[in-house]
């Protein structure tokens, strides 16, 4: 059911409620000129400064958390966020088939309180650079893929998850974002609603540090 914009439902929201919600839910709803920010800084058309963001209203979170080492967890890091491990979180998850590419329409479906809320996004980039083995003696590989806020989602902006392999070989999540308030209850619920973001960028990363190492404990 609708109400005031919002895309909610009393029970763990059904796949045909998430189309519902995705056939009504139009465009992006912030800036054209922001799609794609996110990218990051390594990448071409890379992301627009914290500070410029800021100056802009929005709202920046960013988490980054250590998930292992070597091209092995890497790969699994990769797999993970292909089908959504990083947000099996219980009180929020995506439909584990929902394939990442540009354009996907996806909802983030996330319990707060009593109803249960479809939050609406579409994939904007996605970007596969190297399989985290060293080559010439470093390593940098990286997955991301970021997702733009559309209309009827509580807030406006854009959210990156990726996992990428630095110099030393080591595996890194990172979740970033940069949001504003796009509907009443958003507004009024600003500081609260910025602490849930910082809540579920956390639980994100455990939740993939979790998997990764299941991963890897059943393959030894």
């Amino acid at each position: 059911m609708g109400w005031g914009g919002l895309f909610l439902s009393l029970g763990r929201p059904t796949q045909e409620q998430q189309k519902s919600c995705l056939a009504a839910a139009d465009g992006f709803n912030y800036d054209e000129a922001l799609h794609g920010a996110t990218r990051p800084k390594s990448a071409v058309g890379s992301e627009t400064s914290d500070k410029a963001l800021v100056e802009r209203g929005f709202f920046v979170n960013r988490s980054r958390v250590l998930i292992g080492s070597g091209a092995d967890t890497f790969v699994r890091a990769k797999s993970a966020l292909l089908s959504w491990r990083h947000l099996s979180l219980g009180w929020a998850n995506v439909e584990s088939d929902t394939p990442v590419k540009v354009g996907t329409r996806f909802c983030i479906c996330y319990k707060e309180a009593i109803p249960w809320v479809m939050l609406p996004l579409q994939i904007a980039y996605v970007i596969t650079d190297g399989d985290g083995k060293s080559k010439g003696g470093s390593s940098s590989s990286m997955f991301a893929f970021g997702s733009g806020t559309l209309q009827g989602h509580l807030l406006a902006g854009e959210e990156r998850f990726s996992v990428q392999v630095d110099e030393e070989e080591r595996v890194w999540y990172e979740v970033v974002s940069f949001s504003k308030p796009a509907h009443v209850l958003a507004t009024l619920c600003y500081p609260y609603v910025q602490l849930r973001q910082k809540h579920f960028a956390h639980h994100s990363g455990q939740a993939l540090i979790r998997h990764v190492a299941t991963a890897c404990s059943s393959a030894d």
